[in-house]
Order: structure tokens, then sequence, then C-alpha cells
């Protein structure tokens, strides 16, 4: 068996996890035996766990996972035990654990740099274990340093609104006048980044969502209104943080010629069809999956610069269900983020 240091707090028999067991199942909380690292992993004690939209993907059975799954990938916790072998982290050393948990290192995609691509990854909350809990276990190879300025609960969700966000961010490349779809915990992180950058940006939320327009225009948004709306100014590109397939064509009408639409999330209901002429003048709608581990570095590292400071609401771990309730109908301004007792 794989040899481990270990924390005091591996004498704690059992952990506490709320667990989802199918698709549509809810959450249960369970008592577990605390797991020992395998090779190349960390233990982590979680000290905050960001509650992501695509976790609710992963309850309502909209993408892959492996059930029954403690949900969560967005992960501040404490090393508390390491396998021999691990290199780069000390006991009690703070860590992040984002949505992309392992890769293959093998297939094109790695190969070429490109493993947010790979061919046989392992997700955080969906393939493996996750943050819902008061312990997870991660590959110490995709653990994070975290920005010394921001506290467990307002650094949990740099760890995907943040780090997914900033890949859409990157995609959409250098856009003056750029549009968010979805006012949430992504794009109220990445709003701050654009606005600090010297980006108009424009705010799209729910139709008649007047508390979260004003939220948007007090994080320095130039324009906010309702996600049906045409926006006063042409558009250099958008992002689509919200999983709607209908926001796609308004999106495109929106963006200038030669502008593009980021389609941001993991899942998305059908897009429906449009004219070819809101396509037509090189306009282009591309996809972002999953990360990269430089992009993680290069976000946090912008994240520490600017002092990018998220919105977020806790809520104690039992209150999972209520978090998962209130991020679906979207009734948070910024993030919400569980904390175990």
């Amino acid at each position: 068996m794989e040899k481990c240091r270990a924390t005091a707090i591996l004498g704690s028999v059992t952990m506490t996890a709320m667990e989802c067991r199918a698709p549509g199942a809810g959450l249960v909380r369970v008592e577990r035996p605390v797991p020992a690292p395998g090779p190349r992993d960390v233990l982590v004690e979680v000290a905050a766990c960001g509650v992501c939209r695509t976790d609710l993907h992963v309850l309502d059975g909209e993408i892959p996972a492996n059930y029954p799954i403690v949900p969560g990938h967005e992960i501040v916790g404490r090393v508390a035990a390491l396998a021999e072998g691990v290199d780069g982290l000390a006991l009690g050393d703070r860590v992040g654990v984002p949505w992309l948990a392992r890769t293959c290192g093998l297939c094109r995609y790695c190969r070429e740099g490109r493993e947010n691509l790979c061919d046989a990854p392992e997700f955080t909350g969906a393939t493996r274990d996750g943050g819902y809990a008061t312990h997870a276990i991660a590959d110490a190879r995709y653990c994070f340093a975290l920005p010394d300025a921001l506290d467990d609960i307002h650094a949990a969700p740099l760890l995907c609104a943040g780090l997914i966000g900033w890949r859409a961010y990157r995609m959409a490349g250098e856009a003056p006048r750029l549009g968010l779809y979805g006012f949430g915990a992504a794009a109220h992180l990445l709003a701050q980044v654009a606005v600090h950058q010297g980006r108009e940006v424009f705010a799209f939320t729910q139709p008649g969502d007047a508390a979260g327009q004003a939220f948007a225009r007090s994080l320095g948004c130039a324009w906010a209104g309702d996600s049906d709306q045409k926006p006063p100014a042409e558009l250099d590109a958008a992002i689509l943080f919200a999983p709607v397939g209908a926001l796609v064509p308004l999106a495109l009408r929106a963006v200038r010629k030669g502008g593009r639409v980021v389609c941001a999330g993991i899942h998305m209901s059908d897009i429906p069809s449009f004219q070819y002429a809101h396509l037509w003048g090189e306009r282009q709608v591309v996809s972002v999956a999953n990360l990269t581990r430089a992009d993680g570095v290069e976000f946090l590292t912008v994240a520490a610069k600017i002092g990018l400071r998220p919105t977020v609401t806790a809520f104690p771990l039992d209150r999972a269900e209520d978090a998962i309730a209130q991020v679906r109908a979207g009734t948070i301004d910024g993030a919400a983020v569980l904390v175990p007792e």
C-alpha cells in the first residue's frame, strides 16, 4: 500500500459528504471513512466549496458522472495527508482543487498542450468525488496555489467560475465592447477583469431581473438589460454563461461583423435554427471545454494583481440543497459557497 504522510486530522474515522445517488435524486448526507491518498494524491480538508452551475448539470444527469457522486469542484482546503513522492506540497498547505482532476498525458491533445480536450480525463465532482464534503482526494499535480489576499470562502469561486470564465474571456479576443449573457458567478468575476482592462461591458440578465442588472452596473458595467434586448451599441464579442441555446442567435445579432460568440457552458439547451444572415459577415460561434493548468496559473496571477473581489453568499454544508435551489433560480448575486461545519 502507498505510504503517506498525514496530519492529526486522519485520527477522525469518518467524514461527512453530500452524495447524489442518481440523476434527479437530490443530495443525501452520508458519513464515510476518511480516504487515504493514492499515488500522486493529497487528502484535502475542505474549508469551502463553491456551488457551480455545472453541479446542477451533474445532479440533473445532463453531463456524464459516476453515481453515486459527491459534487463540487471549486474546492479550497488544506493538505491533511499526501502520498509519498508528492512534490511541491506540504502538510497544511492551502490549495485550490478545480474541475479538471486528471488527464492521461498520452493522447494527441495532451501531447499538443491541449489537456482540456484530453480523451480520457477525470473531473472533480463528476467522475471522482468532489468538495461537497469535509474531505476530498485530489491529484497534487492539478492543485493550485491561491491568492493570499482572498480568504477561503472568497477564493472558492475562482476555481471554476473564474478559471473557465477566464478561458472564455481569452477566446473572446481583444473585444473593446464585450457582452456577458447570464450575470452569475463567472460573469461577475470576468466583468471586473474586463472593466479593469478598460473594456466596455454589457450585461444581459434574465428578463425583468432589475436586481441583477443593478448588481452588474455596481461592478462597472456600462449597460445592463434583459437578455432578449438589443444592446445600445454593437458588441465586438459576447460570452454566453447562461446554458440557454436560444441566446446564441440573439448574441449573433448583437455582435458586429467579424465578431465572436463564445459558449462557455459545459451543457446548453438546443440552439434553435436562425437565419444565415445572422452568422454571415465572418461572425463566429465557438465553445469552451474545461481548462488547462496553464489557464489556472494565468488567471490566478491576474486575480491577485488586480485585487479581484468575488461576491459570495455562504451556506453550511447541510444546506447544500438550498444553495443549489438559489443558484438554479438565479437569485444570488455572485456565487454561492458551501462551508463545512
